[in-house]
């Protein structure tokens, strides 16, 4: 599948219409008005900041602190301010080349750029990184209200505290319990706007998050009550240094909301406000991203968790300790699960246009969408019991699809240069952020293996 030249040779025309077919999973919200999608007069810019937020801000906001607890305060915030800056040059790269292309998806971007392969790779990319998004939805949810155990030591979750450990409150049924109970119903609407008053929702709970955790660490802050944290990493030795490089994929998937960003600027009115609305919600994100990790490991510690809500299962040293220890995970879990439908959307369109590309939209096939739907939410699932740390899951995603998504393939779009928009500074800065991408994601992996094999030679 080539690259379309733009002339108006009849030749190209079904070239050009069977791309656009083939990544309709890419806009979810651009469909058939015939089949009951109407149009609206354009979102507003507080909306698609809202929205684009909301794509960002998930999962990853908990692992983080546990970054900043390996990486120190000073590095691990500039490591944070680094990757927003990266995303932001990654974005502008995509949207400069689609708007030049009037190309509305990042797959058909792909398609155009680099041929078949090109959206295929894009799209399995995008599978990939979803589902091990999705996986850490499913694990937060376990540790919070199931519990979990790092070590010797088990935290226990908000069931086993009111009610003890029982059957019933186990995680394997606890995590059924909320696929059957919550997500099914959530992941059986066809269209993404009847999400939106459920994504509001799981912004303002996140905000409640952020908001008590800061309070309670200022509070402990001023009464003296919290050790002062370390500000740069400690290096005792060439693996020490390694072990950072695995800091790196986690903050790479915390970013990653590129899959969205065409839908978003399909949906605007004046599609010359993306870039304001992208830096707003970058600068909103990164905000609450070092809020969040400064004051959860000013909070904790040397006993910062891998996933941070873990540790909201203790005395905080505050009066009513017990009540905002709860509000924070009820509150995170619940943000969870509302977002949770958002990424399985976007997961559903991109496999269903990996493995039918040239059947109708799947939103017109009810059985396709069933067992697209329920094979999904049984893999995810079984994956989340499986897999006990978020840590685990956001290294192998952010050190392989995520990466891709993000910051290589953009580059390489822009290195080929295909509608000759690119500068010598964006090709420069494009090898650049390949070159860092493929660095720190190979030590990454080089490092986790290695400590698989200690801790197997351990055992």
């Amino acid at each position: 599948m080539g690259i379309g030249d733009g002339s108006s040779n009849g030749n190209q025309q079904p070239v050009h219409k069977e791309i656009r077919d083939e990544t309709t999973p890419l806009l979810p919200v651009k469909v058939e008005e015939d089949e009951g999608f109407h149009e609206f007069n354009g979102a507003s810019f507080s909306g698609a900041v809202f929205n684009l937020s909301t794509t960002i801000v998930g999962a990853g906001i908990m692992a983080l602190p546990a970054s900043i607890k390996m990486l120190g305060i000073i590095p691990g915030i500039l490591l944070i301010i680094l990757v927003a800056l990266l995303t932001e040059a990654s974005i502008d790269m995509l949207v400069r080349c689609s708007h030049q292309g009037k190309i509305t998806s990042y797959g058909w971007l792909m398609g155009e750029v680099f041929g078949q392969w090109g959206r295929i790779a894009l799209q399995a990319s995008v599978i990939i990184n979803n589902v091990g998004v999705l996986i850490v939805y499913m694990i937060i949810i376990g540790d919070v209200l199931s519990g979990t155990t790092s070590g010797d030591v088990h935290h226990r979750g908000i069931l086993e505290g009111w009610f003890g450990a029982h059957l019933w409150n186990s995680r394997a049924i606890v995590l059924l319990a909320t696929a059957l109970l919550v997500f099914a119903p959530l992941v059986s609407f066809k269209r993404l706007d009847s999400l939106r008053y459920t994504s509001a929702l799981s912004v303002a709970l996140a905000v409640v998050f952020v908001v008590i955790t800061a309070g309670i660490a200022i509070i402990k802050l001023f009464n003296g009550t919290v050790a002062m944290p370390k500000l740069f990493p400690e290096l005792d030795g060439l693996n020490s240094i390694w072990n950072l490089f695995t800091a790196v994929p986690v903050l790479v998937t915390a970013y990653i909301c590129h899959y969205n960003v065409h839908s978003i600027d399909n949906e605007l009115e004046d599609r010359t406000q993306i870039k304001p609305i992208v830096r707003t919600s970058l600068f909103l994100c990164s905000s609450v991203y070092i809020a969040t990790s400064f004051f959860a490991y000013l909070l904790f510690g040397e006993g910062t968790l891998d996933d941070v809500l873990a540790n909201f299962d203790a005395n905080l040293g505050i009066p009513f300790s017990s009540v905002f220890d709860d509000i924070v995970r009820v509150s995170y879990a619940a943000h969870v699960m509302l977002v949770f439908p958002i990424v399985f959307f976007a997961l559903r369109l991109n496999l269903d246009g990996l493995l039918f590309p040239t059947s109708r939209h799947i939103s017109r096939d009810n059985k396709r969408f069933a067992i697209i739907t329920v094979s999904l939410l049984a893999v995810i699932y079984l994956a989340a019991i499986l897999i006990p740390s978020i840590w685990d899951a956001f290294q192998f995603t952010g050190a392989t699809a995520a990466v891709l998504i993000g910051f290589i393939f953009p580059a390489m779009v822009i290195l080929r240069d295909s509608y000759g928009i690119a500068s010598k500074r964006d090709k420069i800065l494009a090898v650049t952020m390949i070159v860092l991408a493929v660095l720190s994601n190979s030590v990454a992996l080089y490092s986790d293996a290695m400590n698989i094999f200690r801790k197997k030679e351990v055992a």
